[in-house]
């Protein structure tokens, strides 16, 4: 998102931010099929250092932020939200529970309180400091019931990232999906 401001608006501009994810997308998918090999982006997409992990990976993290740069791009609010609490609250969950999460969720034993408000957190943080980046460039207009609805945002998806069927579901699908739907109606 750092660098979508480097793109033309239109759909035109979209499709080609849109690229750069769904490139990396296609390069995950061929590894995660052994159909190539590359140990960098084995190590950079996966936590297990495994290829076959990619397929999970890549069709959810990087296709996700592929699909909602093409489809919601730079004027949408939710498409923020989605993105930072998929990259900035999720990615900083993990490693915050990891560490710090030994006090469990009591509706959910394998996330810990830690790492559940670290992903509010972090995701809420992120929208903002990505609203405040897209009003100064003139994309949208920050207001303070942005910032609430960032909130929510960022809280509801860190509920259902932290909900039971998450390792049921992979959680790069629906935290966006999240941040997506309830986006729509507080953003």
């Amino acid at each position: 998102m750092l660098c979508w401001p480097m793109f033309s608006s239109g759909r035109t501009g979209a499709l080609l931010a849109s690229l750069i994810p769904g490139l990396v997308t296609i390069r995950g998918l061929i590894v995660g099929l052994g159909m190539g090999k590359d140990e960098k982006i084995i190590r950079s997409l996966s936590r297990y250092r495994n290829s076959r992990e990619l397929l999970k990976a890549t069709m959810g993290y990087v296709s996700t932020i592929t699909l909602t740069t093409a489809i919601y791009w730079r004027t949408s609010p939710a498409a923020i939200a989605a993105i930072c609490n998929l990259c900035a609250g999720d990615g900083i969950a993990d490693i915050a529970g990891r560490r710090f999460g030994s006090c469990k969720l009591p509706y959910n034993r394998n996330k810990s309180i830690v790492g559940t408000t670290a992903m509010a957190t972090c995701g809420f943080l992120a929208s903002l400091g990505y609203m405040f980046y897209f009003s100064w460039l003139g994309y949208i207009q920050e207001s303070s019931k942005m910032v609430l609805g960032f909130f929510i945002v960022s809280v509801a998806s860190a509920f259902v990232e932290s909900h039971p069927l998450s390792s049921k579901l992979d959680d790069n699908f629906t935290v966006p999906l999240a941040s997506l739907l309830v986006g729509s109606f507080v953003l």
